[in-house]
């Protein structure tokens, strides 16, 4: 579907879906090369752009409509690259995006994205941390015989920013190893259980945040609609006071929501996610220094 004929984010008219008058660009990813599980990543982002059209613009926690600051939906990045060319395409549409002084949300398409993205990142913004919200560790050096595998993302992206992740509750022995080898700051799903404050989880995390929210971080019992589910998951206010309290004491600087996996005749997953995107703006509207 093209730029021309798709549904923008949100339904919303000319006046507040305008790229030149646009807070916010979101950025429609559907790559998928490296999966290893269920397939159909690659429809993540029509989904959520379908399932938008049903979000009510009114937010009932802040009183206000965010999407007033203006919500542009730029053209799909072409997902026929090679892993490679795919990163690269996806680090140039980010960096125009970061150039004209607006905020990029992508929609995934598979987790390995979110490298292009944050190395355009780091390349305009000082200060950087990655906060990965995700079943799994994805710390592997390489996985069936690639380094772009969706698993090897956080790995990837340490080369790039520091990370911090909360929700992880499926990893390898290795992947174990390499965190407590490099004494990084991962939150594991139970542990967040056993102590529902983000204090600890926002203390390590720099002036500005760049959030990648994998869904599979959510329970599949609100969030079955991806390809690799792994009970025991965060449930829909637990993300949302994590990332208020983000919003309240950083900057979140942009942010993308992957791995949805579209199920035919179950929508609750793609409004579930479009829903979380609104939400997000929100709470950046509300407390960031826009």
């Amino acid at each position: 579907m093209t730029a021309n004929t798709r549904k923008n984010f949100l339904g919303l008219p000319e006046e507040y879906s305008a790229e030149a008058d646009a807070r916010f660009v979101v950025l429609p990813i559907p790559y998928e090369q490296t999966t290893t599980y269920v397939k159909g990543t690659r429809y993540g982002p029509e989904a959520i752009i379908e399932a938008s059209q049903q979000v009510e613009l009114y937010d009932e926690e802040f009183g206000s409509e965010p999407y007033t600051i203006g919500i542009s939906t730029a053209q799909d990045v072409d997902p026929n690259a090679s892993p490679q060319g795919t990163l690269e395409e996806i680090y140039r549409s980010v960096s125009n995006i970061l150039e004209k002084g607006k905020t990029p949300i992508a929609l995934g398409g598979e987790h390995s994205i979110t490298v292009g993205i944050v190395k355009a990142f780091t390349e305009k913004i000082k200060d950087v941390t990655v906060l990965q919200l995700d079943a799994h560790a994805d710390l592997r050096d390489e996985y069936l015989g690639s380094k772009l595998n969706h698993a090897c993302t956080a790995w990837r992206l340490l080369e790039y920013a520091p990370i911090v992740q909360v929700g992880v509750r499926s990893l390898s022995k290795e992947e174990a190893d390499s965190i407590k080898e490099r004494n990084l700051a991962v939150f594991f799903a139970q542990e967040m259980r056993k102590n529902s404050s983000w204090e600890k989880v926002i203390s390590q995390l720099g002036k500005n945040v760049y959030v990648s929210i994998d869904l599979d971080v959510f329970d599949p019992g609100i969030m079955p609609s991806v390809g690799t589910p792994e009970p025991g998951g965060l449930g829909w206010y637990d993300v949302l006071e994590l990332v208020q309290g983000i919003a309240r004491k950083r900057d979140i600087v942009g942010f993308d929501v992957v791995e949805l996996c579209p199920q035919p005749g179950n929508i609750a997953p793609d409004f579930t996610a479009a829903k979380l995107i609104y939400k997000m703006i929100g709470y950046i509207v509300a407390f960031g220094k826009i």
